[in-house]
C-alpha cells in the first residue's frame, strides 16, 4: 500500500477556536513507559466509559470492553502500522537533531519535521548511511512542517526502498515524557498490517486476541481500515493536515449494513473517525475510497456515520478534542477528563483509554 501525497481531494473545513478543557496535566499521570514495563499485558490497561446520555461515568479494565458494546454493533479500527520514523540530522556545524518524517508526496519530497530547532529554505543536513535531506519550504501555513528532498542513497530508492532505509537507520518518534528508548513492536497494534503511520494509531494499542476473540464470540463486529497517521506533535492549537487513507469495500458494505439494522459504529481511534467521515455522504452512507483527506471535524460539522469512539486522553490544546466536541458535549467531556485525572488515568500513547458511547 504507497502512500504518496497528491493535492487533497476533499474540502477543509477548519477548525473553529476551541475554549480549553481546564486542566493541568500532572507529570505523573503521563505514561512514561509501555505498559508491559510497568508489569501489565497490553490489555490490562485502564479503561473509563461514559456514557452520552447521562454522564455516568464507569472505571474498569480493558479487557472488559465487550461488556459495554452490544451484539449488532461494529469496530472499525486502523490497520496503518507504525514505521521508525526518526532520524538523526547532523547540521554543517556538527551538531544535531531529530528529523521526523511525516508523509512521502507524489513527486518524491517528504513532509518532515525538524524538531526543537528552526532550520532555513536550502539547508542540508547528513542522515545516516551517506544519506541527506534538504529543507525546501514551508509546507503550507504550518509552523513546524517542511517540504523536503531526501536522498537516501540506492538503499532508500522509492517507498519500498525508503521504508527498509528506516528499518535499518530510524527510530518510533518519541517524546520527553518517554525517556527511554523502545522497540518499534511495542509501538504497533497487534492488528498492524501496512506501514505507513509515522506514530501508532495508539488508541488500538490495548486490543490483544484475547479481547478481539471474545468481542466476536459476543457477536460484536470487526471491520478494518486504513490511515497513515502523521506526526501527532502538531495538534498544539494546529488543524491537522493530510493523510493517506483507504477503505475498502468490505468495511464499507459493513458500516451500511450495521447502521440499517441498528447497531453502533464504534470507531477506535481519531484516525477511524476522519476516516470514515470522509468517506461518507450527508446521510452517513460510505463507500469504498482511497486518496488524501483534509477533512477537519468540528462541532459544527458533527459527524454522520461514528456513534462511539474509543480513544486515548488528549491534552487541552489537542484539535483532537474538536472532534470529541463532535459526539459529546462540553459538559460530558469535561466531567469524564476531571474524573480520569481524579483516578489517576496515565496520558499519551502507553497510557489508558476512553470510551465514549
Amino acid at each position: 500500500m504507497v502512500a504518496l501525497l497528491e493535492e487533497p481531494r476533499t474540502k477543509t473545513q477548519r477548525p473553529r477556536t476551541l475554549r480549553p478543557i481546564k486542566f493541568e496535566l500532572p507529570p505523573a499521570l503521563e505514561a512514561h513507559e509501555p505498559p508491559e514495563a510497568r508489569g501489565l499485558e497490553r490489555d490490562e490497561v485502564r479503561l473509563l466509559v461514559s456514557s452520552r446520555h447521562d454522564n455516568r461515568v464507569v472505571h474498569k479494565t480493558f479487557r472488559a470492553l465487550s461488556d459495554f458494546l452490544s451484539p449488532g454493533d461494529l469496530l472499525v479500527v486502523n490497520d496503518s502500522a507504525t514505521i521508525p520514523a526518526a532520524l538523526p540530522a547532523t547540521r554543517e556545524d556538527g551538531s544535531q537533531f531529530a528529523l521526523h518524517l511525516s508523509s512521502r508526496r507524489d513527486d518524491g519530497a517528504w513532509i518532515v519535521e525538524p524538531r526543537t530547532t528552526e532550520v532555513r529554505p536550502g539547508e542540508r543536513v547528513a542522515l545516516p548511511g551517506g544519506a541527506w535531506a534538504e529543507f525546501d519550504r514551508r509546507y503550507k501555513n504550518s509552523r513546524r512542517l517542511w517540504v523536503a528532498t531526501l536522498e537516501l542513497g540506492t538503499e532508500g530508492g522509492g517507498v519500498g526502498g525508503a521504508y527498509g532505509y528506516l528499518a535499518r537507520h530510524g527510530d518510533p518518534i518519541r517524546y520527553p515524557y518517554v525517556p527511554d528508548e523502545w522497540p518499534l513492536p511495542l509501538y504497533q497494534t497487534v492488528y498492524a498490517r501496512y506501514p505507513g503511520s509515522a506514530e501508532m494509531p495508539s488508541a488500538g494499542r490495548p486490543f490483544s486476541w484475547r479481547v478481539i476473540w471474545d468481542l466476536e464470540r459476543r457477536g460484536i463486529g470487526w471491520a478494518t481500515l486504513t490511515l497513515h497517521a502523521g506526526v501527532a506533535s502538531l495538534e498544539a492549537h494546529e488543524a491537522p493536515y493530510e493523510e493517506w487513507y483507504e477503505l475498502p469495500m468490505e468495511t464499507a458494505a459493513a458500516v451500511n449494513a450495521t447502521r440499517a439494522a441498528g447497531g453502533r459504529v464504534v470507531a477506535v481511534g481519531t484516525t477511524v473517525v476522519r476516516a470514515l467521515e470522509s468517506a461518507a455522504d450527508e446521510a452517513g452512507v460510505v463507500a469504498p475510497a482511497n486518496g488524501w483527506t483534509d477533512l477537519v471535524i468540528t462541532p459544527e460539522r458533527g459527524v454522520r456515520v461514528v456513534d462511539s469512539l474509543l480513544t486515548g486522553f488528549h491534552e487541552p490544546s489537542a484539535s483532537h478534542l474538536a472532534m470529541l466536541e463532535a459526539l459529546a458535549s462540553r459538559e460530558h467531556l469535561e466531567r469524564g477528563y476531571q474524573a480520569a485525572i481524579e483516578n489517576g488515568y496515565l496520558w499519551h500513547e502507553f497510557g489508558d483509554v476512553h470510551l465514549l458511547i
